[in-house]
């Protein structure tokens, strides 16, 4: 484990970077915010990052009280890595983030890796209330949780029970959703999300 590295300034932004300004912390956050994962599946959809790093990073984080590590029971038997409740309180801050990197997406480039959960917290970003969505994009299908207050906020796949509201979109406009160049619910009114469910999340996007 790395000793940890200091701004030296009583300043709380200068600490809280101390925390979780070194390259990638932020963006295993944005992992761990689907719940537990194995160091296996975060390698995967962290691409870029070395298997030294991730591991070092890790340790930072379990170190700082941001992240935890334990054995799932049998018959999984495997370690997974979790965010602590001081972890998840980072989500407004990478939401906040997001929103003000929207301008910086610009098109993607040929080298540009995507995952489908990465759409995830730009969506989010445009639903109220509470409730499980199921989105389907052309990149893969992930799930969700809108106004928890604690547990995962997302999850790759189909939702794991029946959802509220199902949404269909396509790349251009999830894109779009991303970018900041179109709002989710204007999205919807314009035709270029498809609604399905009777939850009450569906039936209020339906009627937006």
């Amino acid at each position: 484990m790395s000793p940890r590295r200091s701004y030296d300034q009583y300043c709380s932004a200068a600490r809280a970077l101390d925390v979780v300004g070194d390259r990638w912390t932020l963006l295993i956050v944005r992992e761990l915010l689907a719940g537990p994962r194995r160091y296996t599946d975060l390698h995967a959809d962290l691409p870029g990052v070395s298997t030294d790093v991730l591991a070092g990073r890790l340790k930072d984080m379990e170190r700082d009280g941001l992240a935890t590590r334990r054995r799932l029971p049998p018959p999984g038997a495997a370690y997974v890595y979790e965010l602590t409740g001081r972890g998840r309180e980072l989500l407004p801050v990478l939401q906040a983030l997001g929103a003000w990197g929207e301008s910086e997406l610009g098109e993607r480039r040929p080298t540009d890796a995507v995952r489908a959960h990465w759409f995830a917290l730009p969506l989010l970003r445009g639903l109220e209330g509470e409730g499980l969505v199921e989105v389907r994009l052309d990149e893969g299908r992930f799930h969700l949780y809108v106004g928890a207050d604690d547990g995962p906020v997302y999850g790759d796949g189909l939702a794991p029970r029946e959802p509220d509201a199902r949404l269909s979109l396509d790349t251009d406009t999830c894109t779009a959703v991303a970018r900041g160049e179109l709002g989710l619910l204007d999205a919807v009114r314009a035709g270029r999300v498809e609604v399905g469910g009777e939850g009450t999340l569906a039936k209020a996007l339906r009627e937006a």
